[in-house]
């Protein structure tokens, strides 16, 4: 056999040999890729609308699971051709560099996390009305890392959902009811039950404040100037809006009828008493 053919003979072989490679690799790939989109990709989207969980979740944990399906894809795809001492030396590259990246994005990783959970347990949502950290609004969008607030001052705030996470926060539209409290100042000469009586009167007169539960006053305290009478009343389908008008149109109403009835609503007044003495101090000429 003269080189020319031993040369034939070696490039067929490597050719073949490539080739083999070449489909082992696509097959483990094609595999793998097909397994993740037709089986594990559903079967993660039916596990989470089971769950409840929000759609920006599901599309979250789907574009997360794609890329999961890619990469182990292509790692099956090399070990099945061969290389797997390319993979090796790959993962620990891989590894590290995931470890560097999460020390680096810890935070931005703690917010995606924390508007995952506040997407399933859904503490309030887009439309309500919040108090947080002594900051109040109503939430325009919940975003997967952020939560965007415009406050009763129009102003926009984008606060970290982390910080909605981990921090106390109030929703009082989170039910078809809320409370509300005030409390009116009379005079110690005055008459509480006349006093009383005229608040109920007022709350009963009032058409968004409910009848059941009814209005309830309580002596609460023994002011200074004044002794304190609290009113617990409760509206219905509570908004921010409501809240405020409801308050000041029956506390008025409280107001105008305390006058009529002569009910002093005294305020803190100070008097200051004494005498100035003048020194005058006349130079010896």
């Amino acid at each position: 056999m003269n080189p020319s053919q031993l040369d034939a003979i070696t490039n067929a072989v490597d050719v073949a040999a490539i080739a083999g490679t070449l489909i082992r690799f696509v097959a483990g790939f094609v595999a793998v890729l097909l397994l993740g989109k037709y089986v594990l990709i559903p079967g993660l989207r039916r596990v989470v609308r089971s769950r409840g969980f929000d759609e920006a979740v599901l599309s979250l944990g789907t574009n997360v699971l794609n890329a999961v399906v890619w990469v182990a894809a292509v790692a099956i795809g090399f070990a099945v051709a061969g290389y797997g001492a390319f993979l090796s030396a790959f993962a620990v590259f891989g590894g590290a560099l995931a470890l560097a990246v999460g020390f680096a994005a810890q935070d931005l990783l703690g917010n995606f996390v924390a508007g995952v959970f506040i997407l399933k347990d859904k503490p309030f949502e887009v439309g309500d009305w919040i108090e947080w950290d002594g900051n109040s609004g109503r939430v325009e969008e919940i975003d997967l890392r952020v939560s965007r607030i415009r406050t009763f001052d129009n102003e926009l705030i984008t606060v970290p959902n982390g910080d909605l996470a981990n921090n106390a926060v109030t929703n009082p539209v989170a039910y078809d009811t809320l409370r509300q409290k005030f409390v009116f100042g009379i005079g110690y000469d005055d008459d509480i039950g006349e006093a009383t009586d005229i608040i109920v009167e007022k709350a009963e007169a009032h058409e968004e404040i409910l009848d059941d539960p009814g209005v309830s006053v309580r002596v609460t305290e023994l002011g200074d100037s004044a002794v304190g009478l609290q009113s617990r009343w409760w509206i219905d389908d509570p908004d921010r809006g409501d809240f405020v008008r409801v308050r000041s149109e029956y506390v008025t109403a409280v107001k105008e009828a305390f006058d009529d009835a002569g009910i002093d609503m005294p305020y803190v007044h100070r008097q200051l008493t004494g005498s100035v003495e003048v020194l005058e101090s006349v130079a010896d000429e």
